[in-house]
C-alpha cells in the first residue's frame, strides 16, 4: 500500500479513478461529517484508514499517487446515528463505493454487517459497534479499458429483433462443451453462439448480471439468490459469473456476441437494492447516506417499499438520479451493452408524491441522454405500490413487457369462453395499451413464459404452482398462470398427453412469432425446459432451474427456428404500424381482415360470440410503409382452439393462390397450395402466404 500524502484531488468523476499515475477518489454523501478512506493490503488484509482531505459540494474526494489498479478500498462515513431523522451513519461498518467497478466477493452473513445490535430490544434504534470490515467483500480499482478492436453494436431494429431471456448460469452450467460453466465465458462460447445464431436469436436479454447479494433469510435455508434481483452494486459485474474475477471477460463476452450479430441486454435493479427495510445491514447505500439514496416514509426511520423489497430508491434526488445515468452510461459506453430491461420500472418514475408520471425525472434524464436515447430500453410496466400497473403509458422510446399478451394466449390456447376478440388485439400490437403518443406496435415485448412464472413446457403439464422447494409451504408465485395440465399434472408415460401438450406448444409458439410487436422466448422454451411446476424458482439455483439440454426436445427446437426463419422472411409479420383496417394508398384495399370459418367477414355479433374459438386474419401492407416492404400481397393465419372444422379460405386474385407454409397439426407437412373448403383440424394454427401460381416463398416451419 505504498503511496504518496493524500491531496485534494477532485470531485469528478465520482468512483475510483486511475489516470495512469494514481487513483482519484470521490464518493457522495450529503448529511456526512466525515469521510474515510480505507485501504486493505492484498496480502495481509490490514487496514489503513486516510480521510478524505476535500468535500466539493456533497461529494468527498482525495488523491493518492502510487495506487494502481487492483487495490482494495472502501469507506467508513462518519455523521449522526438518528433513525427517525433518517440518519443511519455509523463507521464501524465498512462501506462499499457505489461507483466500485469490481467486488472482491460477497458479504458474510454475520450480525456485524448491522447497523443496530441484533436482539436489542430497541431493534435498529440501537447503535452496534463491532466492525463489518472481516465480513465485508473489498472493492477494487480497476482500469476498464479493452482492446475492442472494430466491435460495433449490431443496432438491430425493434421489428427485427427476436429476444431471448436467458440466466447466465442457468444457460451454460449443463453445457458440457463450454469453458467454465455458469460465466460470462461459456455464455459467449462457440457452441452457445453457434446455437443462437442458428436458431435465430437476435438479442440476449441476460438476467441481473450486474453484482447482487443473497438475502439473509435464503442464507439461513441454504439456498441463493439465483435470479439476482437484490442489487449490491450498480457498476460491477457479478463475482459469481467471473471465472477469474477480471471485469474484460464481460466485456471479451459481449465483443463474442457482437461478432455473432447479437445484442446484449441486461435486466437491471435501479428501484431498489439489497439493503432492505430498517433491519437491513448497512453495507453501503445506508451507511453513506440513508436519507439521500432511499425514499422514507413520514416517520424517517422507515422506509417507501413500492417494490415489495424493503426499500425504495429516492430517483428523484438529483445524485441518485445521477447514479443511476452514470451506471446505464458505463455499461453502454464501457461494457458495450446495447439495451436495458428495468425490473420494476413504475418505481423509477414516481415522482415526490409517489404517484406515478411519465414526466417523471428518470424519463426525461434518459430521453435526452446522447447515450441513452441510442439503446434498447425495455419496461417492466409494474410494482407492488398503488397505482403501480402502468401498461401502455411509459414515453416513447421505451418498449414494455406486455404480460396481458401472455395471459390472453395462454387461456386462448387453454380454450376459455370469450377470448377471440382479446387474442385479435394481442396479435396486432395491443393497440389498446400501446397505439398512442407516436408509439409503434413494436412497442409491445410479446411473451408466452418468463423467468417469474412457468416455463412453456409447465404451462402445459401443469394446472397449480408446486413450489415446496422454496421451503415458504407453497404460498409464494402466482396463484393463477392460465395453464393446463391435458389431464394429468406434471410428467407423464401416456403418448397422447404428451402429443397433446406438444401441439398446444407449437400454437403457441406460433402465436407469439405470428404477432405483432416484439418476440421475447424464455431460454429453454424451445427445448421443451421444466422447472417441475416450480413458478418462481428465484432460490433453485440447482437442475430445477438449469435448462436440460440432454434430454432436450430437438424437434421443437428446429420448429421453433423455422418460426423464426419464417418471421424474418415476411416484412407482414414484422409492421411497426398499427393495423386498423385502414384503406390502403396504392390499391384501396385494407390492411386488416378477420374471418370466418364460412368464408365470411366476423360481424359484430360473431365478436360478442363467447363460444367461439377460431379466427382467421389476414394481413397486409399498412398505409405509409416503405415501398421496400411491398414484397408479398398478403398472410392468412388460421387460429383454431376448438375442434375440427372446415374452413372456408378467402378469394384470390387470378393468378394467386394461397400457400399453406405453417400447420402445427402437421409440422413436417410442407408447402402446399390450397383453395375452397378445407380441413382445419383441433388445436392448430395454419399459415397462409397469397403468392402467384408455381411460386415458391422460404422460411417454411
Amino acid at each position: 500500500m505504498d503511496h504518496s500524502p493524500i491531496s485534494a484531488g477532485r470531485a469528478q468523476p465520482l468512483g475510483a479513478t486511475f489516470d495512469g499515475d494514481g487513483v482519484n477518489f470521490a464518493v457522495f454523501s450529503q448529511n456526512a461529517t466525515r469521510m474515510e478512506l480505507c485501504l486493505f493490503d492484498s496480502e495481509t488484509g490490514r487496514e489503513k484508514r486516510i480521510d478524505l482531505p476535500e468535500r466539493t459540494g456533497d461529494v468527498w474526494h482525495g488523491y493518492l499517487s502510487g495506487i494502481t489498479p487492483g487495490c482494495l478500498y472502501g469507506y467508513r462515513a462518519h455523521g449522526p446515528y438518528a433513525p427517525h431523522e433518517g440518519h443511519r451513519f455509523n463507521p464501524h461498518k465498512l462501506l462499499m463505493d457505489p461507483y466500485a467497478k469490481r467486488l472482491t466477493a460477497h458479504p458474510v452473513w454475520n450480525d456485524a454487517l448491522m447497523g443496530y445490535r441484533v436482539g436489542d430490544p430497541n431493534a435498529d434504534l440501537s447503535f452496534d459497534t463491532r466492525d463489518s470490515a472481516p465480513y465485508m467483500p473489498r472493492s477494487v480499482v480497476v482500469d476498464p479499458s479493452f482492446s475492442w478492436g472494430r466491435d460495433t453494436h449490431p443496432d438491430i431494429p425493434l421489428e427485427r429483433s427476436v429476444i431471448y431471456e436467458a440466466h447466465v448460469k442457468g444457460l451454460t452450467r449443463l453445457r458440457p462443451d463450454v469453458p467454465k460453466p455458469g460465466s460470462f465465458l461459456a455464455m459467449s462460447a462457440d457452441p452457445m453462439l453457434d446455437y443462437l445464431t442458428d436458431l435465430g436469436i437476435t438479442a440476449v436479454e441476460l438476467l441481473p448480471a450486474q453484482a447482487f447479494l443473497t438475502d439473509h433469510f435464503l442464507h439461513e435455508k441454504n439456498k441463493t439468490n439465483y435470479w439476482g434481483y437484490q442489487t449490491l452494486g450498480f457498476f460491477a459485474p457479478e463475482p459469481r459469473y467471473l471465472g477469474t474475477g477480471q471485469i474484460a471477460e464481460f466485456q471479451q463476452m459481449v465483443a463474442r456476441f457482437h461478432s455473432a450479430g447479437i445484442e446484449v441486454i441486461l435486466d437491471v435493479v435501479y428501484n431498489h437494492t439489497c439493503e432492505g427495510n430498517e433491519l437491513g445491514p448497512t453495507l453501503s447505500f445506508r451507511g453513506l447516506d440513508n436519507a439521500s439514496y432511499y425514499r422514507l416514509a413520514n416517520d424517517r426511520r422507515l422506509y417507501i417499499n413500492d417494490t415489495g423489497c424493503g426499500n425504495t430508491v429516492n430517483v428523484d434526488h438529483p445524485m441518485v438520479l445521477r447514479m443511476i445515468m452514470d451506471s446505464l452510461r458505463y455499461w453502454v459506453e464501457v461494457m458495450h451493452v446495447d439495451g436495458f430491461r428495468f425490473d420494476l420500472c413504475s418505481t423509477l418514475g414516481r415522482v415526490g408524491n409517489g404517484g406515478f408520471d411519465q414526466g417523471a425525472a428518470f424519463f426525461d434524464a434518459i430521453r435526452q441522454d446522447p447515450v441513452m436515447s441510442r439503446v434498447k430500453l425495455i419496461a417492466e410496466p409494474w410494482d407492488v405500490g398503488p397505482g403501480g400497473y402502468q401498461l401502455g403509458a411509459f414515453p416513447p422510446p421505451f418498449v414494455e413487457w406486455n404480460d396481458k399478451y401472455r395471459d390472453r394466449v395462454r387461456r386462448y390456447w387453454r380454450g376459455d369462453e370469450g377470448c377471440v376478440p382479446g387474442l385479435a388485439d394481442r396479435l396486432t400490437g395491443s393497440a389498446r395499451q400501446f397505439d398512442h403518443s407516436g408509439r409503434l406496435a413494436t412497442s409491445s415485448v410479446n411473451f408466452l413464459s418468463s423467468h417469474d412464472g412457468f416455463t412453456l413446457e409447465d404451462v402445459v403439464s401443469y394446472v397449480a404452482k408446486h413450489n415446496h422447494a422454496n421451503g415458504e409451504e407453497n404460498r409464494d408465485g402466482h396463484n393463477e398462470n392460465y395453464s393446463d395440465n391435458l389431464g394429468v399434472e406434471g410428467p407423464t408415460d401416456k403418448a397422447a398427453i404428451n402429443a397433446a401438450r406438444t401441439r398446444r406448444k407449437r400454437n403457441m409458439l406460433a402465436t407469439l412469432m405470428l404477432s405483432q410487436g416484439t418476440p421475447m422466448l424464455l431460454a429453454g422454451d424451445e427445448l421443451g425446459n421444466s422447472q417441475g411446476g416450480n413458478n418462481n424458482a428465484y432460490a433453485q439455483d440447482n437442475e430445477t432451474s438449469w435448462i436440460d439440454w440432454e434430454d432436450a426436445d430437438l424437434e421443437l427446437r428446429d420448429f421453433v427456428k423455422g418460426l423464426i426463419a419464417f418471421r424474418a422472411a415476411h416484412p407482414l409479420l414484422r409492421q411497426k404500424r398499427f393495423l386498423h383496417a385502414r384503406e390502403r394508398t396504392h390499391d384501396g384495399l385494407e390492411d386488416l381482415f378477420w374471418w370466418r370459418a364460412d368464408g365470411a367477414k366476423m360481424e359484430q355479433e360473431d365478436w360478442s360470440n363467447r363460444n367461439l374459438k377460431a379466427l382467421g386474419m389476414e394481413l397486409r401492407m399498412a398505409s405509409g410503409t416503405p415501398a421496400y416492404a411491398e414484397t408479398e400481397d398478403a398472410l392468412l393465419v388460421l387460429f383454431n382452439a376448438g375442434g375440427d372444422l372446415d374452413w372456408v379460405l378467402p378469394r384470390c386474385a387470378e393468378g394467386q393462390v394461397w400457400v399453406r407454409h405453417i400447420d402445427t397439426a402437421r409440422p413436417g407437412a410442407g408447402s402446399e397450395a390450397m383453395q375452397g373448403e378445407i380441413a382445419l383440424r383441433a388445436e392448430s394454427v395454419m399459415v397462409f402466404a397469397l403468392e402467384a401460381e408455381a411460386c415458391e416463398t422460404p422460411g417454411r416451419a
